[in-house]
């Protein structure tokens, strides 16, 4: 109880971001190993994506997975939509690069191999990988009973971009603007600290909130917005010099681009009241909200500002500029009088 009298937490709820940032800093140290010889990794410090050297052509690689959604799933017994999560994941993280996602693979740990299941998820993976004009190459089916008590589903992408092409945050400065791209909710991150908040003001996932759209548990199995094709028209057609994907850490993604530059946060885009609620229910911090949920804001594009009102007229809807780049270091919303000084 005490926990949330004093606001409920992502660390709290058994997500510690910071734990996680030392123990993989810790995991990081110990790889050293690289080829001679041959295509090689670019060792760039906070990209979203590996980078391949390959020539005049860079391969991405990432892997990402749908985290604890996957349990909001299970008690709404609704699969057929944490594929294109799986998917968005990946996909997003891809294109902060300037590549185009071309592969897919997806790993699936279960205890029992249900085909049931397995169908609903493969609606889902099929789904994404259409969303992102990505190909499902392969993939994996680990039956794990002694190890899995849940269903865990993750995935790869593979890339591409043209070396002249790359986007790698090496060209942010000063002066440049920040458009951000909404997003679609929650997408899949912070799901356990939302789900906790639940359980603890007692709430079920069948509740109906007045400001939304569907029931509360609906709401948060939305799927992560996938923003493959808008994304890479703007990197065809604007001079874009960098990117970010807002996920787990929320603004504190910002501090992953180059040093010597920090990013102010003018005009935040709107939240869905799907945050609202939580940060209601749950005496969520502002400052603890946007260090763990995107709050409405999925992606961002770093780019000159003479490029915006381009960007804006290719990314659509609710796409906006919603800060800056200045010289200096850290991510700043003064609005809501937060900041946030390392990732």
């Amino acid at each position: 109880m005490s926990d949330r009298k004093e606001g409920m937490t992502y660390a709290g709820s058994g997500v510690d971001i910071d734990m996680k940032s030392r123990a993989i800093a810790a995991l990081v140290k110990q790889l050293s190993f690289r080829r001679k010889e041959g295509p090689r990794m670019i060792d760039l410090p906070g990209q979203f994506t590996g980078l391949i050297d390959f020539g005049e052509t860079i391969l991405t690689l990432a892997t990402d997975g749908v985290g604890t959604k996957l349990l909001l799933a299970k008690a709404m017994n609704k699969w057929d939509t944490v594929g294109i999560d799986c998917v968005a994941m990946n996909v997003n993280d891809t294109i902060c690069a300037g590549a185009e996602p071309i592969a897919f693979v997806d790993y699936l740990a279960v205890d029992v191999p249900d085909p049931v299941l397995l169908e609903q998820i493969g609606i889902g993976l099929n789904e994404g990988c259409r969303l992102a004009n990505c190909d499902l190459v392969g993939g994996e089916v680990a039956v794990l009973p002694e190890i899995v008590k849940e269903v865990d589903l993750s995935g790869a992408c593979l890339g591409m971009v043209r070396r002249d092409r790359l986007v790698d945050g090496s060209r942010v400065k000063a002066g440049d603007v920040v458009v951000g791209l909404p997003s679609s909710g929650i997408h899949s991150n912070g799901l356990t600290l939302a789900r906790k908040v639940l359980e603890a003001a007692d709430v079920s996932l069948d509740e109906k909130f007045p400001s939304l759209r569907a029931t509360i548990g609906l709401e948060l199995l939305t799927p992560t917005e996938i923003y493959v094709q808008k994304v890479l028209r703007v990197v065809a057609e604007c001079d874009v010099h960098g990117m970010v994907d807002v996920t787990g850490g929320g603004l504190r993604n910002f501090l992953r681009l180059r040093e010597g530059v920090g990013v102010v946060i003018d005009d935040p885009l709107p939240a869905q009241p799907v945050f609202d609620i939580l940060a209601n229910l749950g005496k969520i911090s502002v400052e603890e909200q946007y260090q763990t949920f995107n709050m409405g804001m999925g992606f961002a594009i770093i780019l000159p500002e003479e490029e915006a009102d381009k960007a804006k007229a290719i990314c659509g809807d609710g796409a906006r500029v919603v800060g800056h780049v200045v010289d200096g270091s850290g991510v700043s919303a003064p609005s809501l009088d937060i900041s946030y000084a390392e990732y």
